[in-house]
């Protein structure tokens, strides 16, 4: 199959179960990097097998990762992906039809569009897992990662064109994934509001646990999907609790900071 001059960018831990599908997923680019943070379940060898070049960076958060990332790349324009994401056949037919256009002009990028399969099967009303838009694809002179450790984003200098067809995103296989998930990135988020000294407003906590569930499971129709509806929209709240939580143990107790690295290292959530 012809390739495009891009490079598919991933950026990965311990994925060795789904990188191959998401690498897989993009015949036509050009090059495929993986920029593995420590690895050992054989993510390597299966990137290395299914055509990536794997180059090792420490974890730096998400933001800092995907900003090396983009200095490691053979080509000026990326693609961006998860090892958990890939794309649907039907929005790789309409990248190889349309990117060579779009890298032709004065555009700074693209948005895509994600699809989310929960539980073993997409979410048909919940509407950040029915297209969701998500920047994820640039040049790398026109954008730029933020660099917060965690709900990192692109930023873009110039138009951004956005594509019709999905890209799939398996979102946690199971509950427990996702717990553990609430772990770390509340952990990461903390440390950035620690680091901007952001005020604690632990008053806040409640109102904030009720208007985030009611944003998902009423305004953001997670309500149609039924008890899937409910987990999301549960989760999801609870996520904001315990962010604050978590964030007044951290200024109250700036022991609880190492301590708790020590415990996320111990049981392999902290990377």
């Amino acid at each position: 199959m012809p390739t495009l001059p891009l490079t598919l960018a991933v950026i990965a831990r311990n994925e060795a179960a789904v990188i191959a599908r998401c690498l897989d997923s993009v015949p036509f680019a050009a090059e495929k990097l993986v920029v593995d943070s420590g690895s050992d379940d054989g993510t390597v060898a299966v990137a290395q097998t299914h055509g990536a070049r794997v180059v090792h960076q420490d974890w730096l958060g998400f933001g800092l990762q995907r900003n090396f990332a983009t200095t490691q790349c053979s080509h000026d324009w990326i693609l961006v992906l998860d090892a958990d994401e890939w794309l649907s056949p039907e929005l790789a037919a309409e990248l190889e039809r349309e990117l060579p256009a779009l890298m032709a002009s004065d555009a700074a990028g693209a948005v895509l569009r994600r699809r989310t399969i929960y539980m073993g099967r997409p979410l048909r009303w919940y509407r950040p897992s029915v297209g969701e838009k998500l920047a994820r694809f640039y040049h790398r002179d026109r954008g730029r990662w933020t660099d917060a450790r965690v709900h990192e984003s692109l930023r873009f200098d110039g138009r951004a064109p956005v594509f019709d067809a999905p890209f799939e995103h398996a979102n946690n296989p199971t509950l427990v994934h996702k717990q553990l998930k609430v772990l770390r990135y509340s952990e990461l988020k903390c440390r950035d509001w620690l680091d901007k000294r952001k005020p604690v407003r632990m008053w806040q906590a409640p109102f904030v646990y009720l208007l985030a569930f009611l944003k998902d499971y009423v305004f953001r129709l997670a309500c149609l999907d039924g008890w899937r509806g409910f987990m999301i929209a549960q989760t999801a709240a609870s996520y904001a609790l315990y962010k604050r939580m978590r964030y007044y143990e951290m200024v109250n107790n700036p022991a609880s900071v190492a301590e708790a690295t020590d415990a996320l290292e111990k049981h392999h959530i902290e990377r």
